[in-house]
């Protein structure tokens, strides 16, 4: 235990970020740069290293959280990184997009504010960065096995590394220009930076795996092709078909999908664009959909020198605290101000969009919506609450609902869905087609990043048994196992 007394004589305290009105201006992430080292170690020592560690079971990756907790505290970082990278390839991205359900299920948070369990997981891996405790990890010897995957997210990533270091011969199809998948051109730079991206394409590189941008499969590449081509294929192409909003002018100017706005502002962060070809500077922005993909919306809008900044939500503002029917462990919807949230902008909860209005040139102008309550399983407008707000950039992000099943990967391989639009599989990941397998939100769903990582892992030891009959891979999860969530 790191410090027997440590969750009765500190507080919580969460890493410090930069003053609103200098963050909006730039898209540098939000925190102080080393700002959280010094108030770390305190923080690992409010772990209590409890019998039964309930951090394990909230986390996707079973992540050993008082192990490196006690390692933080006693200032053990290379010790605390091997911990840490044990069962998390990637702890740089979780530890900084992950909600953190192993907060919710932390012991001490059933009666104090729980351990802070993800700013101690980025403290870990960025001191092993800048220390050099994060290295290539070739294999010994080659399997003269052959695999290809297919999306290079979190959970391709993931799945390439483990089945790289397992002596497979590995290579990545990307359809974007370059590798990183939601990671790269989801998440805007003010919540992650992208050089934590390339300096581990770098080391898988280092490694041995390779990485084909451009290249999408059922599109550029015809499926069946490249299973001939290879032992084992695995599919981490994401769930990409976003949800629409089918209302009245929803074919007017200036209506978005989050992931068609998003992504050019992270285009210009990388050179490709002095502007973005999508701005919201100078107007009036609506943001449907009030997730963290919203939020990403809000920041960006910001930045971009917005008007004003709306976001909509079509259920009722969540509460403070814990709600009865959402216990512990569980991880409970509540209130939740992000980063973006703290720079500004309205939220509007419990209201739902009747139409669009545009003005003679086609270009959306105001959105029109009306209270809603939840009654009998659908939402009822309420009638007298309707009214307009000023829309000029509106951008949808309501989440994603499958599989995209337009470029031809999925009939091509001969696949199976499931009732939601998924990639069927069963208990080992592995598709009805033979050699064929699929992790993350291909076959989950659209889901956490820790998930992501989780099912990456988990696919790769699959794909090791059947290539070679056994694996010591690595598994945390199978696609049955359900998390501490609601």
């Amino acid at each position: 235990m790191a410090d027997p007394k440590g969750f009765l004589t500190t507080p919580r305290e969460t890493a410090p970020t930069r003053p609103v009105e200098e963050r909006r201006q730039d898209w540098s992430e939000v925190y102080i740069p080393g700002g959280l080292l010094p108030i770390i170690t305190k923080q690992a020592g409010r772990c209590m290293d409890c019998g039964i560690p309930f951090c394990h079971n909230g986390c996707p990756l079973g992540n050993l959280i008082p192990e490196w907790n006690d390692y933080a505290y006693r200032e053990d970082w290379s010790a605390a990184s091997e911990r840490l990278h044990a069962t998390n390839n990637f702890p740089e991205f979780t530890g900084r997009l992950c909600p953190a359900p192993c907060e919710s299920a932390c012991v001490l948070g059933i009666n104090q504010l729980p351990v802070t369990i993800k700013n101690v997981e980025v403290t870990i891996i960025d001191k092993a960065w800048e220390s050099g405790d994060v290295t290539p990890q070739p294999p010994d010897r080659l399997s003269g096995k052959t695999v290809a995957v297919i999306g290079s997210g979190p959970a391709g990533l993931a799945a390439a590394q483990q089945l790289t270091r397992a002596g497979h011969t590995v290579a990545v199809y990307e359809r974007a220009d370059r590798i990183g998948g939601l990671l790269r051109y989801g998440i805007p730079e003010f919540k992650m930076e992208k050089r934590h991206i390339n300096r581990r394409i770098e080391q898988m590189r280092a490694e041995g795996t390779k990485f084909r941008t451009g290249a999408q499969v059922g599109t550029d590449i015809d499926g069946a092709k490249l299973k001939r081509r290879y032992d084992a294929v695995v599919i981490a192409a994401g769930a990409t078909q976003a949800r629409d909003l089918p209302v009245p002018g929803r074919e007017l100017k200036g209506i978005y999908q989050a992931m068609e706005y998003l992504p050019l502002s992270n285009k210009v962060q990388e050179g490709d664009f002095v502007t973005p070809p999508v701005s919201a500077e100078g107007k009036h922005v609506v943001v449907i959909g009030g997730g963290d993909t919203g939020a990403d919306c809000v920041g960006t809008a910001h930045r971009q020198g917005a008007a004003s900044v709306t976001q909509l939500e079509i259920m009722p503002r969540p509460t403070d605290e814990r709600p009865a029917h959402q216990p512990w462990p569980t991880m409970p919807m509540i209130y939740k101000v992000t980063s973006a949230h703290e720079e500004g902008g309205e939220r509007v909860y419990a209201v739902n969009t009747t139409h669009f209005e545009g003005d003679e040139e086609g270009n959306v102008q105001f959105l029109h919506l009306v209270e809603a309550k939840f009654e009998d399983g659908k939402f009822v407008p309420q009638p007298g609450t309707e009214r307009k707000i000023p829309a000029q950039l509106v951008t949808l992000a309501m989440g994603f609902t499958g599989t995209d099943q337009k470029n031809g990967l999925v009939e091509q391989l001969g696949l199976e869905l499931d009732a939601r639009g998924n990639i069927a599989r069963d208990k080992d990941f592995a598709t009805n087609v033979d050699g064929v397998f699929v992790a993350g939100d291909a076959g989950r769903g659209q889901s956490l990043i820790v998930w992501a990582i989780a099912e990456g892992r988990s696919a790769a030891r699959a794909v090791d048994r059947h290539l070679t009959g056994a694996s010591t891979l690595h598994a945390p999860i199978r696609p049955t196992d359900r998390p501490l969530t609601v």
